[in-house]
């Protein structure tokens, strides 16, 4: 693979947890989230799909239970190996997969819809404001 498109080591993605990145696309920047089960990896862009405006991962890593990503916010459950809503309002929907591939002990972006730019958040500020209902205790 080329390196222009090396995400990150493997041993960088966190098993119990997700490695936020930023890549480029058509629309802009976007953010996406690595997470990985049983020496799978796999990415998807950053926000739920119920508030799109609400990020999965805000800099510090998803929180990731049971083998499912848990939107804090409002907590829909997604399952790690296919981004399938179990339970939440947005239940039945897929977050929107980011093709990467596993090579050498590294990941690297595989979808030719992006182009790498960096690790972590996009520098856009991507969270809604308001008085939405919040799990997180903040």
């Amino acid at each position: 693979m080329d390196d222009d498109r090396r995400v990150a080591s493997l041993d960088e993605v966190p098993a119990d947890g997700t490695l936020l990145f930023t890549v480029r696309g058509d629309d802009g920047l976007a953010e996406v989230i690595l997470t990985r089960l049983n020496g799978d990896v796999a990415a998807y862009r950053n926000y739920c799909q119920h508030w799109t405006d609400v990020r999965l991962d805000k800099g510090s890593g998803a929180l990731v239970r049971n083998d499912e990503i848990v939107c804090q916010k409002h907590a829909a459950t997604f399952e790690v190996d296919s981004g399938y809503c179990n339970f939440g309002p947005c239940e039945g929907s897929y977050l929107d997969s980011v093709a990467v591939e596993v090579e050498d002990g590294a990941v690297f972006l595989a979808d030719d819809d992006y182009v790498f730019e960096r690790l972590g958040p996009s520098g856009e500020s991507q969270e809604s404001s308001g008085s939405r209902i919040d799990f997180t205790g903040t």
